[in-house]
């Protein structure tokens, strides 16, 4: 069979590309939708924040680390289906909620099926393509969240304003219970490892022996912990400018929806190709170019979205943010990629689920909260304006993430197994 080489495999990252684009307007409808959900059941920004974050969070990184178990000795292609049909399924049921705690559930339901949807396609992934194909595929992989973004702004903002915020998660979310027949039915699991080493192990070692194992590799902590930081950013980001242009800039939400969904799909997706071209080429004589190229894409950032914020117009705004919005995505090609390569071949999907755990804990934990909890705050002094300096304090987490990586490039080369 020759389907690893052959055009099959371009099926099955097309496909995998689909679900996680799903998967990521799934996740982030609810930005583009949360000054509707907070007006009809009278929410604060923290409440706001909690339904954006915690909700989602709580379950979809304490069951991602089990369910990736089962993907490193099951069927990766049976466990993503069955994580398709339960995320979507619980974003139709949040159209039919009438309370914050009704729609907290909804959400906490979306976490438990995405907690089975991104680690097993890493590892899917890496068995479709060899070493030096990968940054790139995980990068053309990674489009999904762009795309997911843009279509979760997009579907959910014509949607909300054509029918209303209830019919936007029903919709979206029954498209996905349509995909579910089509993905399990066209997809298969490779060979395990086929591209690694042919002494590397293919017994399955216990969660205790990858744990330790990773345990044992510094970098492995450092690009947990810099990504983590800088998804809290960039998930905070992506829930509430949505808010921001409404509230500073007096917007319609037509008007957000095409503004906001062009500035996601055009920065996104040059941005995550672009991380992973440059880490193709570079990884082969310096493997630390997998943490220094993300850290200097933070660090560039970061003037880049001062402007963005303190700018006096949607267009201004718009002109800045293209840059970072690129440079904020840049990271996950290369330092997905180095995960992949940190571990052997039957611990890629556990590797993978302890990855997203911390990212997730932090990004997704913290970063709507931190925005949410920080506009309350400033709201008595700036009222409407109080979200743009809640934004700006948040760029202390691209701050944090670049001093990590920055430290970890030192350790990667010796930390590396494939």
């Amino acid at each position: 069979m020759t389907t690893a080489r052959g055009a099959y495999r371009y099926y099955v990252l097309f496909m995998l590309i689909v679900v996680y684009t799903v998967n990521f307007i799934d996740r982030q409808i609810v930005g583009i939708l949360a000054p509707a959900i907070k007006a009809e059941l009278s929410l604060s920004d923290t409440q706001l924040g909690l339904l954006g974050g915690l909700a989602f969070a709580i379950f979809y990184t304490a069951l991602g680390i089990p369910i990736a178990r089962l993907a490193d000795r099951h069927s990766r292609v049976w466990i993503m289906t069955i994580s398709l049909f339960v995320w979507s399924l619980f974003t139709a049921l949040g159209g039919a909620t009438t309370s914050f705690v009704q729609l907290f559930l909804a959400r906490v339901g979306v976490g438990v099926g995405e907690a089975g949807g991104v680690a097993p396609a890493y590892s899917l992934i890496s068995d479709y393509f060899p070493r030096h194909e990968r940054a790139r595929a995980l990068a053309v992989y990674s489009f999904g969240i762009p795309l997911g973004g843009t279509c979760g702004v997009l579907f959910g903002g014509l949607i909300a304003s054509t029918l209303n915020w209830r019919a936007a998660f029903v919709i979206v979310g029954l498209a996905g219970v349509v995909l579910v027949p089509i993905f399990r039915l066209t997809l298969r699991d490779p060979e395990r490892g086929r591209f690694d080493p042919p002494q590397a192990s293919t017994d399955q070692p216990s969660l205790r022996t990858t744990l330790l194992f990773l345990a044992a590799k510094p970098s492995f902590w450092g690009l947990s912990m810099a990504a983590g930081s800088a998804a809290a950013l960039s998930y905070g980001l992506a829930f509430w400018m949505p808010s921001f242009y409404l509230r500073s800039f007096h917007m319609t939400l037509m008007e957000v929806t095409l503004f906001y969904s062009a500035l996601l799909l055009g920065g996104g997706c040059v941005g995550i190709w672009a991380g992973g071209w440059v880490t193709d080429k570079l990884v082969a004589k310096r493997p630390a170019a997998y943490a220094l190229v993300p850290a200097a894409a933070f660090a560039l950032s970061i003037p880049c979205y001062i402007g963005a914020v303190l700018a006096p117009s949607p267009t201004a705004v718009f002109l800045f943010s293209l840059l970072p919005q690129a440079l904020g995505l840049l990271w996950l090609a290369p330092i997905i990629s180095a995960i992949q390569h940190l571990v052997q071949a039957n611990m890629r999907s556990t590797a993978s689920a302890a990855f997203l755990f911390i990212n997730n804990v932090i990004g997704l934990g913290v970063g709507t909260v931190f925005f949410g909890f920080i506009s309350d705050a400033l709201s008595s002094r700036y009222g409407d304006d109080s979200l743009r300096y809640a934004i700006l304090s948040g760029l202390v987490f691209y701050v944090i993430s670049a001093v990590i990586l920055l430290f970890t490039a030192r350790r990667l080369a010796n930390d590396l197994t494939t």
